[in-house]
């Protein structure tokens, strides 16, 4: 079960390319064809269509879809002290390292007697999407509701599936209620999507939807945030991904254990070692087949290392300029002087630097946020933080003296640009001082 070797130097631009190709998305025409007949049911037949679809896709029976507030107590007195001690310790980290995003107004005088400012406000509604699959995720109840409460956002509703009884996940409804959310449904999939971004008879309609999903999740969002009607989305995702660089003085049963925590994600996750010592590649090899024996989902991550590799560079400045290329959802540096290395790493979702910050702690409760792009877009999109929950707005404001001294700019580029009433709105208030300086 051994990852497979790559040297970097040996490979051509076109290997390189191949070596660095994330496993093919599961989504394809057939699910985005899927998806829409699922979204174009919930907007006609709203509730109804979510409970039948939940019945079909979930194999779940929910009558109520909104949780009642009496479960909220019940779920809390189901997990226990030392659960929800937890939950609030994750909670007051990410809280505090987010609450440190919140923007301040700003106001420039950009020429005398003109000034601009840019003001934020919170988005209305927002939707917040909480997977259930093979496992229930509070810490994404705690990373979405918790940017979303401090941002300011006043309706914040957030949607996980149902388990086979109807329920939802207890330890998901406590991370909900006390990171924030003001409401939370019972319902999963495209249909969750789909009654987010459009409303229905019990659920609010929302401006923009957060989260991470599957395939038919991510596929829904793609599409409702196409539609001028839906809801914005936060961000493309795909499978769970890490990458290590890690040095000769690296830990390898640290190694393995950063790539298996990612590895058992999912079967199409992806994991890369990048490092310029062989004999660290092997060692981590083995710690990898010792530490998979033990694990419950062994089977999963088995697959997910078929399509995963060690690189060997001849450096670590070769190995960052590996990671740049393959920009992963996590960048976790296992080497001596890992800090030095921060400002050459250009592309990547979140850094952990060092051998004693595992991925697991970002996951859970340093206080960053877990939701990342994945799939290579983290050359062009950021992790969620509280600025995703705002929007922005400019305000300028010019005196008569203002408009005198920078008037005149404005109307010479309206004529570059053959735009006449532009010009005029400008002139006729010009007119109009100069007039009233002269009377």
């Amino acid at each position: 079960m051994s990852l497979n070797l790559y040297r970097w130097n040996e490979l051509d631009d076109a290997d390189r390319e191949a070596l660095l190709r994330r496993p093919a998305v599961a989504a394809g025409a057939s699910v985005e064809a899927t998806v829409r007949e699922i979204l174009d049911a919930v907007r006609r037949e709203g509730d109804d269509a979510v409970r039948r679809l939940t019945r079909q896709l979930d194999r779940a029976e929910v009558d109520e879809l909104r949780v009642p507030e009496e479960a909220f107590a019940a779920a809390q007195a189901a997990l226990g002290r030392e659960a929800v001690a937890a939950i609030d310790r994750a909670i007051e980290t990410v809280e505090r390292f987010h609450r440190a995003q919140l923007p301040q107004p700003v106001r420039v005088e950009t020429a005398p007697g003109v000034v601009c400012e840019r003001l934020s406000h919170p988005l209305d509604a927002v939707g917040l999407y909480v997977p259930a699959g093979t496992a229930p995720l509070p810490s994404a109840a705690i990373m979405l509701a918790v940017p979303a409460t401090i941002a300011g956002c006043p309706e914040r509703i957030l949607c996980t599936p149902p388990r086979p009884d109807g329920t939802a996940d207890p330890a998901v409804l406590v991370a909900a209620r006390r990171s924030g959310a003001t409401a939370v449904y019972r319902m999963g999939g495209a249909q969750a999507v789909a009654a987010m971004a459009y409303g229905t008879e019990s659920v609010p309609r929302v401006n923009k939807i957060f989260g991470p999903g599957n395939a038919w999740v991510t596929a829904a969002k793609s599409l409702v945030a196409a539609d001028p009607d839906g809801a914005a989305m936060d961000m493309p995702a795909g499978p769970s991904e890490v990458l290590v660089i890690a040095d000769a003085g690296a830990d390898p049963a640290f190694v393995a254990s950063d790539l298996l925590s990612q590895a058992e994600h999912g079967p199409d996750s992806q994991v890369f070692l990048v490092t310029p010592d062989e004999a660290l590649a092997a060692a981590v090899a083995a710690a990898l087949e010792e530490q998979t024996a033990a694990l419950g989902r062994g089977t999963i991550v088995r697959e997910a290392l078929s399509h995963s590799a060690v690189i060997v560079v001849d450096d670590l400045a070769e190995a960052v300029r590996v990671s740049n290329a393959y920009a992963p959802e996590h960048l976790i540096v296992q080497a001596a002087d890992a800090r030095d290395w921060l400002p050459r790493i250009r592309n990547a979702g979140s850094v952990f630097l060092g051998p004693w910050t595992p991925e697991s702690m970002g996951d859970y409760c340093s206080g960053t946020n877990h939701v990342l792009p994945t799939y290579g877009y983290a050359r062009t999109y950021s992790g969620l933080g509280v600025d995703q929950f705002l929007r922005y707005m400019t305000v300028q404001e010019l005196s008569a003296a203002g408009l005198e001294g920078l008037g005149p700019t404005a109307v010479t580029l309206a004529g570059l640009e053959g735009l006449d009433a532009h010009a005029r709105a400008v002139t006729l208030r010009l007119e109009k001082i100069r007039r009233r300086t002269v009377a």
